[in-house]
């Protein structure tokens, strides 16, 4: 039983985690477009979304050449966490219960 609910919340979260990269990948190719108004809803509730996690990774590298290079930095840590709690519900000895 614990196994199970412990491998199913691993998995959970890998999961969100991995639909949290993809709506990072969409805010960043959307970036590229200057005429978008993100206060329109469909962009605001994204860019709400993804911001304050691209925010922590702005504030220490900063954009060089008017590049924006911590999105790839973010992405990067949000694929090694998800990885990390797959492994660690895939590494979970069968017979605990």
């Amino acid at each position: 039983m614990f196994s199970s609910s412990v491998l199913l919340l691993t998995e959970t979260i890998a999961r969100f985690l991995d639909i949290y990269m993809i709506l990072l990948i969409v805010r960043i190719l959307l970036s590229w477009f200057p005429t978008i108004n993100w206060v329109d809803p469909p962009f605001s509730i994204l860019s709400q979304l993804t911001d304050p996690y691209l925010n922590v990774f702005r504030s220490f590298i900063p954009p060089l050449g008017g590049i924006d290079f911590s999105p790839i930095l973010a992405i990067f840590v949000l694929q090694i966490v998800a990885r990390l709690f797959l492994t660690l519900g895939n590494g979970l000895p069968a017979g605990i219960y």
